[in-house]
């Protein structure tokens, strides 16, 4: 390898190592550039870079380089630890050699070692250090190579930093954005029931109008409903919110989805005696998942069946797919949905319009969605008008 460093300047290289930082957008890149290109003028084995965690106590390894000739074992596991915390420690450049050269073979034996610490908006963010196995001494050329490396890492970092602050700051009003949405939908959407359910109430006690007990009846039952519409609504807003929070906690454990399917398929038959129901399995690969969080979801798509195909029958059949996912498919043959609505059907608060039987919440496919999701599965829709509907669900098998 030819050492430039004996006829160039070394702050030239400086601006070749910060144009390589700035250009790449992942740090993790931009430091595989930069480690690559310093290595072109300076040779080292190993090189790790160590950050200071966010309460100041702890440090750990965030990036790590076995590039040199050393292959041992012991060699990759030397990052120079104890050098770490000696830069940490006294904020200053450390140099370590060995006690004495070893004259055999083991060049891993003799480590010589330069660490450095890092440096962002005068604050110590954490220590870079480089080791060489078997020599030669680092001169200050190397030194001043090293530093000025050091300083487009403490950028690299940085970077990261504000990176990782933008983001979580965008996440911030992004989820009050979303509170902002959903309190004006869910003020709106509680609104229409509790409006039917004052309104009916009110009306029955009227001292100046006499009801009929058909009448009377009626209005009881309209307010039954309503009241029963409520409490689902109430029942999928909260279940809604905690799944998007991701408050819920996933039970997961080794089940099979056809198992699953036919208790569901069981419960349905029991309470709607003229439904017809075929089901067929193919093939069934144990998947890890959450029995309860997933039967609610074949338990959504069947009572969306029975509301929006009333006269249809129900079709499922279960596959597994080259042994990394098993699929579902969830078919009717009603009205089916207009294809303009199916991008949107699964978004919370979305009711197709026009739809045959008794509008839902809009919450029920919202909470499919993140369910599936939760388990590293994908949900969606296919539809033909006056021909049905067909869900589809893929959950991976490991």
């Amino acid at each position: 390898m030819s050492n430039i460093l004996s006829d160039t300047p070394v702050y030239s290289h400086g601006y070749i190592f910060w144009k390589n930082a700035v250009q790449e957008k992942d740090w993790k890149d931009a430091l595989d550039f930069l480690i690559a290109s310093l290595r072109e003028f300076l040779v080292f084995d190993n090189l790790a870079i160590s950050i200071i965690d966010k309460s100041g106590e702890t440090s750990e390894i965030a990036y790590a380089r076995a590039v040199g000739r050393e292959k041992e074992a012991e060699a990759d596991a030397n990052w120079g630890e104890e050098i770490t915390t000696r830069v940490l420690e006294k904020n200053e450049i450390v140099l370590q050699v060995p006690k004495e050269h070893k004259l055999n073979n083991r060049r891993v034996e003799s480590a010589y070692l330069l660490g450095l610490p890092l440096q962002a908006s005068g604050k110590l963010i954490g220590a870079m250090n480089l080791i060489r196995f078997g020599g030669p001494e680092y001169k200050q050329t190397h030194i001043d190579l090293a530093a000025l490396a050091a300083v487009v890492i403490s950028y690299i970092f940085e970077k990261r930093a504000l990176q990782e602050s933008i983001a979580e700051l965008e996440s911030v009003q992004r989820q009050m954005r979303l509170q902002d949405d959903f309190v004006s939908t869910m003020s709106h959407e509680l609104r229409t029931p509790l409006g039917f359910i004052k309104g009916y109430s009110t009306t029955l006690l009227r001292e100046d109008t006499q009801w009929d007990e058909v009448t009377r009846r009626e209005f009881l039952t309209i307010i039954d409903e309503e009241t029963d519409h409520l409490t689902e609504l109430i029942e999928n807003i909260l279940e809604s919110a905690r799944l998007e929070s991701e408050t819920v906690e996933m039970n997961f454990q080794p089940l099979r989805i056809d198992v699953l399917i036919r208790d569901v398929i069981t419960r349905f038959k029991s309470r709607y005696d003229h439904l017809d129901i075929y089901f067929d399995v193919i093939d069934c690969e144990i998947i890890q998942g959450d029995s309860t969080r997933l039967t609610q979801v074949f338990e959504n798509l069947f009572s969306n069946a029975v509301k929006y195909a009333p006269q249809s029958s129900i079709s499922i059949s279960v596959n597994t797919f080259s042994e990394t996912y098993v699929q579902m498919i969830f078919e009717d043959q009603g009205t089916g949905i207009p294809k303009e609505h199916l991008p949107f059907i699964f978004d919370r608060f979305y009711r197709v319009p026009e739809q045959p039987g008794k509008a839902g919440t809009g919450l029920g496919l919202f909470i499919c969605n993140q369910i599936i999701e939760a388990h590293h599965g994908k949900i969606w829709a296919e539809s033909e008008e006056q021909k049905g509907t067909r869900f589809i669900i893929q959950l991976p098998t490991q």
